[in-house]
């Protein structure tokens, strides 16, 4: 019960802090972005040529300066490494499909500043003849018609598990 009650205090504690260190209401930090079509054509055309093995139009849609984060904590790449990555891919995946929402919107203010998209979609496809269906979640930085900075978030293990793979734990 101790460790109940110290627990419910570290994060009412946490909370407060939050709270506190929110000196700009939404509207003060986000607005509509106004390229928002452009944008939205620039991130899809991007996704549908990472899927359809089109590398020349995937390297035509990212800043000389791509820097993608994700899906792992400090985990990064470059526009280099998404490109070799994706080669990669598609020597072993097939029937691959991408469903999804996007919305677009503009950070007016502070280190993320700029036209910014959010895509939450399901990426399927198959390998090893097994079926993946993977959701995720990716924010895109479109500058000058161009992606250059995105941060991807999925459950990595999820994948490793359908592929039959175990998480055990080192012995001592």
């Amino acid at each position: 019960m101790k460790t109940l009650k110290t627990s419910v205090i570290v994060f009412l504690l946490i909370i407060g802090q939050i709270t506190f260190a929110q000196d700009k209401s939404y509207k003060e930090t986000v607005t509509e972005n106004p390229t928002a079509e452009v944008d939205l054509k620039v991130v899809a055309d991007y996704l549908e040529a990472l899927i359809n093995n089109k590398m020349t139009k995937v390297t035509s849609l990212l800043a000389d300066n791509f820097q993608g984060e994700g899906p792992s904590y400090q985990e990064s790449e470059t526009k280099t490494e998404l490109l070799e990555a994706w080669k990669e891919y598609h020597q072993t995946r097939t029937n691959q499909k991408n469903d999804y929402v996007s919305q677009a919107f503009r950070v007016i203010d502070g280190d993320l500043k700029g036209d910014w998209l959010s895509v939450w979609g399901t990426y399927t496809f198959t390998e090893n003849n097994i079926v993946m269906n993977l959701p995720y979640q990716l924010t895109a930085l479109v500058e000058n018609e161009k992606i250059s900075r995105s941060v991807i978030y999925y459950d990595r293990m999820a994948i490793n598990t359908a592929m039959g793979y175990e998480l055990t734990a080192k012995k001592n």
